[in-house]
């Protein structure tokens, strides 16, 4: 009966930080487990804010792979961070900054890159269903006993008869 957390609130109504869940602090873990050393732009505990990204942050962080890791690795990790929910919402609300690999910030993000981050949040929700579920389509007009059948308005003992 409380609220919910900053990340599942409206883009538009709350310009506060928008803060780490269990979910994304295990894929910032999975980042730093990729690098010589932990990143501090990254929520490392439950309630940490997420913080943007500055624009070419990856030149900074791709140093700092471990030698037997592969890029394509990093990148997928990378990827799963910020491509989800809760740093697309974080991206996407009023005021808010980019930030350097120390975690300091750096600029505000742009509108384009806001309005983009809305544009993917609203898709994530579709694609999740988060949104109200249109009722389904009315089933076809039967033409057959057979489309009868298969619409499941007539039990096949019933045409048995």
């Amino acid at each position: 009966m409380g609220q919910k957390p900053a990340a599942t609130r409206s883009l538009r109504k709350n310009a506060t930080d928008v803060l780490a869940r269990e979910r994304e602090v295990a894929k910032t873990k999975a980042i730093n487990a990729l690098l010589i050393r932990p990143i501090a732009i990254l929520p490392t505990e439950v309630g940490d804010p997420i913080r943007p990204f500055a624009l070419g942050l990856w030149n900074e962080i791709r140093p700092l792979l471990k030698p037997d890791i592969s890029v394509t690795a990093l990148r997928k990790v990378m990827a799963t961070y910020v491509h989800s929910r809760s740093y697309q919402i974080a991206v996407a609300r009023p005021g808010s900054l980019r930030h350097d690999i120390n975690g300091a910030p750096v600029g505000p993000v742009s509108d384009a890159d806001r309005l983009d981050a809305q544009e993917k949040y609203e898709g994530l929700k579709e694609r999740d269903g988060s949104r109200s579920r249109k009722s389904p389509p009315p089933p076809p007009s039967p033409t057959s006993k057979a489309a009868v059948i298969r619409a499941g308005l007539l039990k096949l003992k019933d045409t048995e008869r």
